[in-house]
């Protein structure tokens, strides 16, 4: 079991980002099948994307903890989960005039130094003000700031050289077409970043995402990038890039040749369980059993203790279902504390 202590401190540590001799990042252990991906760090107890809740995920035990990647103004990739900046900072407040006309704020819109000055919160309705998730960390101890990748990857790479424990990065490159329109290359800046720091073989510990198909193939086949690649599955409801067609990508035919090029998938949870059985047990869908079939790794997205599945009456029941019954590698989650703990008690069988 997690010990208490795993779950505490961290908030009041001062971290100081030293620099390091940069060596290959290894792979993770290759007993390792079922992998615990803080989903935005420690997301359910700190604000998302700040260091202080990767740090958290750091140790409650995580294996991977990823990171969303955007441009400022002036060509450095931060880490955040939108190209919108109005929900989760005080952007509007501190900036009132740089809004678009579409009434949003744009990260891209602000050089590093603007957007390092804003403070962090909880997700928040941009209409109300509201708490997305209003029993999380509470959004006016607006304490946090926007890290860039670099400054994440030091402090992972510096909390493995102080553990002795290896966790990998999970980095998913935001709507790279966009800022392409916009006249940054997001994706370039995202690889050269992965190589530089040792993340660009089939051996390192990271996975590189994207829900943007076209872009995906471009990352291995045109930036000849090595190392592992997911691609991200949704729903053409949602509004799909231009070349990806979702629909298409979860038959059998479109895993197949997303196998020829990426490492794994990451599937919308309800994409690979429907739900239970009248005895219980997972029901799988034709997209997870041929991704299983393709030998493809599927780390599914996201499973939260505050908005479980409603088949799902708790934590529990949701991983027995994941691990247990699907025999799904691993999955993003904003609680990698209560994963951590059951795959803890419930070991891998043969």
């Amino acid at each position: 079991m997690l010990m208490k202590s795993a779950r505490s401190a961290i908030l009041g540590t001062a971290l100081a980002i030293l620099p390091l001799s940069i060596t290959p990042a290894m792979a993770q252990d290759s007993t390792l099948e079922r992998v615990v991906i803080a989903h935005r760090g420690a997301s359910g107890y700190l604000p998302e994307h700040t260091l202080p809740a990767k740090a958290l995920a750091y140790g409650m035990g995580s294996d991977f903890i990823e990171q969303d990647v955007v441009m400022s103004k002036d060509g450095v990739p931060v880490v955040l989960h939108d190209i919108h900046i109005d929900t989760t900072t005080d952007v509007a407040k501190k900036f009132p005039d740089r809004k678009r006309e579409d009434g949003r704020y744009y990260a891209i819109d602000f050089t590093l130094e603007e957007l390092k000055s804003l403070n962090v919160t909880e997700r928040f309705k941009a209409e109300t003000g509201e708490q997305v998730y209003p029993d999380r960390f509470p959004g006016e101890y607006a304490i946090f700031k926007i890290p860039t990748f670099e400054e994440e990857i030091a402090m992972i790479r510096g909390l493995n050289k102080s553990t002795g424990r290896d966790v990998g990065i999970y980095p998913e490159i935001k709507d790279p077409a966009w800022h392409k329109s916009e006249g940054q290359d997001v994706t370039a800046a995202v690889i050269k970043i992965m190589e530089h720091w040792g993340y660009g073989t089939t051996e390192s510990n990271s996975f590189v995402q994207s829900f943007d198909w076209a872009e995906t193939k471009r990352i291995r086949n045109d930036l000849k990038y090595q190392g592992k690649l997911v691609q991200l599955l949704g729903e053409n409801k949602w509004g799909a890039p231009e070349g990806t067609d979702y629909d298409y990508l979860k038959t059998d035919d479109g895993v197949a040749e997303m196998a020829t090029v990426v490492d794994g998938i990451g599937p919308w949870l309800p994409q690979v369980i429907e739900g239970l059985s009248a005895d219980g047990t997972a029901i799988m869908t034709p997209t997870l059993i041929a991704a299983q079939r393709a030998q493809l790794k599927v780390h599914p997205y996201t499973l939260r203790a505050d908005q479980l599945p409603k088949w799902a009456g708790d934590m529990d029941i949701a991983l027995k279902a994941i691990f247990d019954d699907a025999g799904i590698d691993g999955i993003f989650t904003d609680f990698p504390d209560q994963v951590v703990e059951y795959l803890a008690v419930r070991p891998q069988q043969d």
